[in-house]
Protein backbone atom coordinates (compact mmCIF):
# COMPACT_ATOMS: atom_id res chain seq x y z
CA UNK A 1 0.00 0.00 0.00
CA UNK A 2 3.12 2.45 -0.17
CA UNK A 3 2.62 3.94 -3.94
CA UNK A 4 -1.47 4.28 -3.53
CA UNK A 5 -0.32 5.91 -0.08
CA UNK A 6 2.24 7.97 -1.26
CA UNK A 7 -0.52 9.21 -4.26
CA UNK A 8 -3.28 10.33 -1.91
CA UNK A 9 -0.95 12.44 0.32
CA UNK A 10 0.75 13.86 -3.07
CA UNK A 11 -2.25 14.79 -4.68
CA UNK A 12 -4.38 15.89 -1.59
CA UNK A 13 -1.12 18.30 -0.99
CA UNK A 14 -1.39 19.59 -4.53
CA UNK A 15 -4.99 20.21 -4.01
CA UNK A 16 -4.73 22.10 -0.68
CA UNK A 17 -2.10 24.08 -1.14
CA UNK A 18 -2.48 24.78 -4.80
CA UNK A 19 -6.18 25.91 -4.86
CA UNK A 20 -5.74 26.50 -1.66
CA UNK A 21 -3.35 29.29 -2.81
CA UNK A 22 -6.00 30.21 -5.64
CA UNK A 23 -8.97 30.82 -3.06
CA UNK A 24 -7.43 32.12 0.30
CA UNK A 25 -4.37 34.21 -0.65
CA UNK A 26 -5.68 34.92 -4.02
CA UNK A 27 -8.95 36.33 -2.41
CA UNK A 28 -7.33 38.59 0.13
CA UNK A 29 -6.45 42.23 -0.23
CA UNK A 30 -3.16 44.51 0.85
CA UNK A 31 -0.25 42.72 1.60
CA UNK A 32 -1.90 38.98 2.17
CA UNK A 33 -2.88 38.97 -1.61
CA UNK A 34 -1.13 36.97 -4.36
CA UNK A 35 -1.57 37.08 -7.81
CA UNK A 36 -1.64 34.47 -11.01
CA UNK A 37 2.35 34.52 -10.68
CA UNK A 38 2.11 33.69 -6.78
CA UNK A 39 -0.83 30.84 -7.63
CA UNK A 40 1.24 29.24 -10.17
CA UNK A 41 4.44 29.16 -7.67
CA UNK A 42 1.91 27.66 -5.30
CA UNK A 43 1.45 24.85 -7.66
CA UNK A 44 4.64 24.42 -8.94
CA UNK A 45 6.32 24.35 -5.32
CA UNK A 46 3.76 21.54 -4.57
CA UNK A 47 4.80 19.31 -6.62
CA UNK A 48 8.76 20.21 -6.48
CA UNK A 49 8.15 19.56 -2.12
CA UNK A 50 5.86 16.44 -3.23
CA UNK A 51 8.67 14.87 -5.82
CA UNK A 52 11.36 14.51 -3.15
CA UNK A 53 9.03 13.62 -0.62
CA UNK A 54 7.01 10.97 -2.36
CA UNK A 55 8.95 10.81 -5.51
CA UNK A 56 11.34 7.85 -3.89
CA UNK A 57 7.98 5.22 -3.27
CA UNK A 58 5.88 5.65 -6.25
CA UNK A 59 7.28 8.11 -8.66
CA UNK A 60 4.92 10.94 -7.28
CA UNK A 61 2.33 11.12 -10.41
CA UNK A 62 -0.07 12.98 -8.34
CA UNK A 63 -2.16 12.82 -11.41
CA UNK A 64 -4.04 10.32 -14.01
CA UNK A 65 -2.34 12.07 -16.69
CA UNK A 66 0.59 11.64 -15.76
CA UNK A 67 -0.26 8.00 -14.97
CA UNK A 68 -1.92 7.42 -18.34
CA UNK A 69 1.29 8.96 -20.08
CA UNK A 70 3.74 7.00 -18.67
CA UNK A 71 1.42 3.53 -18.78
CA UNK A 72 1.54 4.55 -22.45
CA UNK A 73 5.38 5.08 -23.23
CA UNK A 74 5.33 1.39 -21.28
CA UNK A 75 6.69 2.28 -17.97
CA UNK A 76 3.91 0.67 -15.54
CA UNK A 77 1.29 -1.98 -15.93
CA UNK A 78 -2.28 -1.57 -16.25
CA UNK A 79 -3.06 -2.16 -13.05
CA UNK A 80 -0.76 -0.04 -11.34
CA UNK A 81 -2.68 2.65 -13.39
CA UNK A 82 -5.95 1.88 -11.66
CA UNK A 83 -4.28 1.75 -8.29
CA UNK A 84 -2.87 5.15 -9.32
CA UNK A 85 -5.76 6.89 -10.23
CA UNK A 86 -8.03 5.38 -7.59
CA UNK A 87 -5.59 6.97 -4.94
CA UNK A 88 -5.13 10.39 -6.66
CA UNK A 89 -8.74 10.68 -6.91
CA UNK A 90 -9.66 9.89 -3.44
CA UNK A 91 -6.83 12.23 -2.19
CA UNK A 92 -8.01 15.21 -4.40
CA UNK A 93 -11.35 14.86 -2.49
CA UNK A 94 -9.52 14.79 0.37
CA UNK A 95 -7.79 18.09 -0.13
CA UNK A 96 -10.72 20.29 -1.51
CA UNK A 97 -12.55 18.56 1.75
CA UNK A 98 -10.36 19.67 3.97
CA UNK A 99 -9.81 23.09 1.93
CA UNK A 100 -13.67 23.20 2.30
CA UNK A 101 -13.50 22.83 5.99
CA UNK A 102 -11.03 25.80 6.35
CA UNK A 103 -12.86 27.97 3.82
CA UNK A 104 -15.99 27.72 5.87
CA UNK A 105 -14.71 29.03 9.40
CA UNK A 106 -14.17 32.43 7.40
CA UNK A 107 -16.15 35.20 9.67
CA UNK A 108 -17.20 37.31 6.85
CA UNK A 109 -18.02 34.13 4.51
CA UNK A 110 -16.87 33.31 0.86
CA UNK A 111 -18.34 32.61 -2.54
CA UNK A 112 -18.31 28.64 -1.87
CA UNK A 113 -15.04 28.48 -4.62
CA UNK A 114 -12.57 26.01 -3.75
CA UNK A 115 -10.59 26.80 -7.21
CA UNK A 116 -12.46 25.02 -9.59
CA UNK A 117 -11.74 24.69 -13.39
CA UNK A 118 -13.92 25.84 -16.11
CA UNK A 119 -14.07 28.07 -18.73
CA UNK A 120 -17.09 30.47 -20.66
CA UNK A 121 -18.73 33.61 -18.92
CA UNK A 122 -18.33 34.87 -15.73
CA UNK A 123 -14.90 32.12 -15.96
CA UNK A 124 -11.94 34.55 -15.53
CA UNK A 125 -10.99 35.52 -18.99
CA UNK A 126 -14.33 34.44 -20.48
CA UNK A 127 -12.03 32.08 -22.85
CA UNK A 128 -14.52 29.21 -25.01
CA UNK A 129 -14.66 25.77 -25.36
CA UNK A 130 -12.44 25.46 -28.29
CA UNK A 131 -9.56 27.53 -26.30
CA UNK A 132 -10.14 25.76 -23.15
CA UNK A 133 -9.73 22.21 -24.65
CA UNK A 134 -6.42 23.29 -26.76
CA UNK A 135 -4.80 24.89 -24.01
CA UNK A 136 -5.39 21.48 -21.72
CA UNK A 137 -4.49 18.92 -24.11
CA UNK A 138 -1.62 21.00 -25.65
CA UNK A 139 -0.08 21.95 -21.84
CA UNK A 140 -0.74 18.38 -20.62
CA UNK A 141 0.79 17.16 -23.84
CA UNK A 142 4.43 19.24 -22.85
CA UNK A 143 3.92 18.81 -18.99
CA UNK A 144 4.16 15.12 -19.82
CA UNK A 145 7.39 15.53 -22.45
CA UNK A 146 8.63 17.14 -19.69
CA UNK A 147 8.19 14.09 -17.16
CA UNK A 148 8.66 11.51 -19.39
CA UNK A 149 12.44 13.04 -20.44
CA UNK A 150 13.82 14.42 -17.51
CA UNK A 151 13.03 10.80 -15.59
CA UNK A 152 14.80 8.84 -18.34
CA UNK A 153 17.17 7.25 -16.46
CA UNK A 154 20.14 8.41 -18.71
CA UNK A 155 18.87 12.25 -18.47
CA UNK A 156 21.95 14.14 -16.05
CA UNK A 157 18.59 15.92 -14.05
CA UNK A 158 17.48 12.25 -13.41
CA UNK A 159 21.08 11.29 -12.20
CA UNK A 160 21.63 14.41 -9.89
CA UNK A 161 17.87 14.13 -8.72
CA UNK A 162 17.09 17.04 -10.05
CA UNK A 163 13.80 16.13 -11.84
CA UNK A 164 11.41 17.10 -9.47
CA UNK A 165 12.38 20.68 -9.93
CA UNK A 166 12.36 20.69 -13.99
CA UNK A 167 8.82 19.29 -13.39
CA UNK A 168 7.50 21.36 -10.57
CA UNK A 169 8.89 24.68 -12.96
CA UNK A 170 7.22 23.19 -15.87
CA UNK A 171 3.59 23.26 -14.02
CA UNK A 172 4.71 26.74 -12.68
CA UNK A 173 5.32 28.48 -16.27
CA UNK A 174 2.03 26.23 -17.49
CA UNK A 175 -0.06 28.12 -14.68
CA UNK A 176 1.02 31.46 -15.60
CA UNK A 177 -0.27 30.75 -19.23
CA UNK A 178 -3.24 29.03 -18.61
CA UNK A 179 -4.82 30.31 -15.29
CA UNK A 180 -6.49 33.01 -17.18
CA UNK A 181 -7.80 30.43 -19.77
CA UNK A 182 -9.30 27.53 -17.61
CA UNK A 183 -7.59 28.00 -14.01
CA UNK A 184 -5.25 25.49 -15.21
CA UNK A 185 -5.94 21.63 -14.80
CA UNK A 186 -3.55 19.08 -16.69
CA UNK A 187 -4.54 16.67 -14.28
CA UNK A 188 -7.90 15.33 -14.46
CA UNK A 189 -7.67 14.33 -10.12
CA UNK A 190 -7.41 17.99 -9.36
CA UNK A 191 -10.44 19.21 -11.38
CA UNK A 192 -12.30 16.46 -9.98
CA UNK A 193 -11.37 17.16 -6.35
CA UNK A 194 -12.90 20.86 -6.08
CA UNK A 195 -16.03 20.43 -8.31
CA UNK A 196 -16.92 17.14 -6.18
CA UNK A 197 -17.31 18.96 -3.27
CA UNK A 198 -18.10 22.24 -4.48
CA UNK A 199 -20.73 20.82 -6.34
CA UNK A 200 -23.78 22.51 -4.52
CA UNK A 201 -22.32 26.02 -4.93
CA UNK A 202 -20.92 25.58 -7.98
CA UNK A 203 -23.01 23.00 -10.03
CA UNK A 204 -20.90 24.31 -13.25
CA UNK A 205 -17.83 23.04 -12.27
CA UNK A 206 -19.18 19.34 -12.53
CA UNK A 207 -21.15 20.08 -15.56
CA UNK A 208 -17.73 20.85 -17.34
CA UNK A 209 -15.53 18.40 -15.75
CA UNK A 210 -15.67 15.97 -19.14
CA UNK A 211 -13.26 19.09 -20.52
CA UNK A 212 -10.69 18.16 -17.79
CA UNK A 213 -10.88 15.17 -18.44
CA UNK A 214 -10.61 14.27 -21.97
CA UNK A 215 -8.61 16.76 -22.96
CA UNK A 216 -5.16 16.15 -20.30
CA UNK A 217 -5.53 12.44 -21.37
CA UNK A 218 -5.27 12.67 -24.50
CA UNK A 219 -2.31 15.34 -24.66
CA UNK A 220 -0.91 12.95 -22.19
CA UNK A 221 -1.47 9.71 -24.38
CA UNK A 222 0.26 11.46 -27.39
CA UNK A 223 3.11 12.04 -25.14
CA UNK A 224 3.41 8.75 -24.08
CA UNK A 225 3.12 7.68 -27.68
CA UNK A 226 5.86 9.35 -28.47
CA UNK A 227 8.41 7.68 -26.07
CA UNK A 228 6.84 4.22 -26.41
CA UNK A 229 7.52 4.84 -30.35
CA UNK A 230 10.86 5.93 -29.47
CA UNK A 231 10.76 9.02 -31.18
CA UNK A 232 11.83 10.50 -27.66
CA UNK A 233 13.30 8.11 -25.87
CA UNK A 234 16.92 7.35 -25.24
CA UNK A 235 18.14 4.11 -25.45
CA UNK A 236 20.42 2.78 -22.61
CA UNK A 237 23.78 1.75 -23.62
Amino acid sequence: MQKPLAEFIGTFTLVLFGCGAAVIAGMGKGPTAIDVLGIAFAFGLAIVAMAYGIGPVSGCHVNPAVSFGVFVAGRMSFGELIVYVIAQVLGAIAGAAVLYLILSGKASGWNGGLGQNGWGAGYLGEYNTTSAFVFEAVATFLFLVCILGVTQKSNPLHIKGLAGLAIGLTLTVIHIVGINVTGVSVNPARSLGPAIIGAATNPTALAQIWLFIVAPLIGAGVAGLLFASGALEVKES
